[in-house]
């Protein structure tokens, strides 16, 4: 926040001589800051969630015959078929679905049992 202080402080200063913030005047000052804005809602929101994203869809792909994983709407079961877009699951003894991969979550117990 101590930076954005001082090139607050900066603006309002060059505004009151006339000048605006890097002498680019009231407009130019408007448009610098908006920049600015949007470099930290870049840097703060976007990119984690990109970040995020990115590691789900590797999950997504590392699954594979016999894991156990739970679906968006909390179905769990155990995956017997993998396919471009979709998983075969197993959900009781002879019952199985098929699923879209974009719902499909490794199911917290798999993840444990893998970490140790």
């Amino acid at each position: 926040m101590n930076l954005l202080n001082v090139i607050l402080q900066a603006a309002d200063g060059g505004a009151a001589a006339g000048g605006g913030f890097l002498g680019l005047g009231s407009s130019g000052s408007m448009i610098v800051m908006m920049i600015l804005l949007f470099a930290i809602m870049y840097f703060f929101m976007i990119r984690p969630q990109q970040k995020k994203q990115k590691a789900l869809q590797e999950a997504r792909n590392a699954i594979k015959v016999g894991d156990r994983v739970v679906t968006a709407g909390g179905i769990h079961g155990k995956v017997k078929d993998v396919n471009d877009t979709t998983f075969v699951l197993e959900i009781a003894d002879g019952i199985k679905i098929t699923i879209e991969k974009s719902s499909v979550y490794v199911s917290a117990a798999d993840t444990q049992a893998n970490n140790r």
